[in-house]
């Protein structure tokens, strides 16, 4: 059994608010739940209204297969229009 993490640190451009970038933010939470069944949590930047960090984790039988959902959920962050990704930190255990 292997546990996976993959934290972005996300520019949010058009957000002037706090309330603008909650709910960016949870969309992306939301969809990223939905569709790969992965735990998310918004775990850094809070209270900055221009930026945000997400961060995923994900159980699977073993590395190749956890490694193949994390380039999957890395792809559909990155083709999200409302962020962009600045830098990513990845682990698997």
């Amino acid at each position: 059994m292997v546990v996976a993490s993959l934290t972005w640190e996300l520019s949010l451009p058009g957000c002037s608010s706090l309330k603008e970038k909650r709910s960016v933010i949870r969309s992306l939470r939301d969809r990223l739940h939905s569709k790969f069944n992965v735990s998310v949590a918004e775990t850094g930047a809070q209270d900055i209204h221009a930026r945000a960090e997400l961060t995923i984790a994900l159980v699977a039988t073993d590395g190749r297969l956890a490694e193949s959902m994390l380039d999957k959920v890395d792809r559909y962050v990155d083709q999200h229009g409302g962020a962009v990704i600045t830098a990513v930190r990845r682990e698997v255990h």
